[in-house]
């Protein structure tokens, strides 16, 4: 029966084919496009409620394929962090600097913690008491298990959920001085942000978890956690 198929027929079906893969290559491109913006760094954040972004001036796809890979492993980590699986998390740790953990923007190399990797894959069992800085306003030392202090000072909320990613870039701050690129000077980093919703604080209840990562053996690998809140 194909063999006597109507030519005019055949050829109707060719054109309605070769449009539909036009629209399917164009919606392809699209897709491509507002995955570069959204992986640009530095230009602005991804709103992740409406699914945009503060345009940046130019887009490169390298750099949209790096920061691709840099969320991606930032996000890796938020999921170790969520499951508290510490042995997970360990692996994501630089095997020479170790992780430093920052409770306030403010990042201090004297008074805050850091840990190795092979320490942080130990902190499921690990019930003693560290001082991991000192608190916002009081300046008392800020004396905590690790469980205690992922709680407080870690995930404190749900960053997974978070709404705003800025990709080398603070999205809200506070009275604390942003010295993150001072003190890690190759760092690249991933600002997981939660806005503010208590109206009576005029959304000074906001928070931010910051993952900062630098390069080993050609791997990123995360040497700093800092966690932002509104200081006085």
């Amino acid at each position: 029966m194909c063999r006597f198929f109507d030519g005019k027929l055949v050829n109707l079906l060719k054109r309605i084919l070769t449009r539909v893969l036009l629209v399917i290559v164009g919606i392809a491109v699209g897709v491509a496009a507002c995955l570069a913006a959204y992986y640009t760094s530095g230009d602005g954040l991804f709103e992740k409620t409406v699914g945009t972004k503060k345009p940046a001036a130019s887009v490169s796809l390298r750099a949209a394929a790096t920061n691709a890979e840099l969320t991606q492993y930032a996000y890796k980590v938020l999921d170790y962090i969520k499951a508290g699986d510490y042995a997970g998390l360990s692996s994501m740790v630089h095997p020479e600097f170790g992780v430093v953990f920052s409770p306030y923007a403010t990042i201090n190399l004297t008074s805050n913690k850091c840990f190795t990797a092979a320490q942080v894959g130990a902190f499921a069992g690990d019930n003693n008491k560290y001082v991991w800085g000192k608190y916002d306003g009081s300046g008392s030392p800020i004396e905590m298990t690790p469980a205690d202090y992922f709680k407080k000072f870690v995930f404190d909320k749900d960053y997974t959920l978070a709404t705003q990613i800025g990709v080398d870039t603070v999205i809200k701050t506070g009275n604390s001085l942003e010295n993150i690129k001072d003190v890690f000077p190759n760092i690249r980093y991933v600002d997981f942000h939660i806005p503010g919703t208590d109206a009576n604080a005029d959304g000074l209840d906001w928070s931010s978890l910051r993952l900062g990562f630098e390069k080993y053996n050609g791997e990123l690998k995360l040497t700093v956690i800092v966690h932002s809140v509104w200081t006085v």
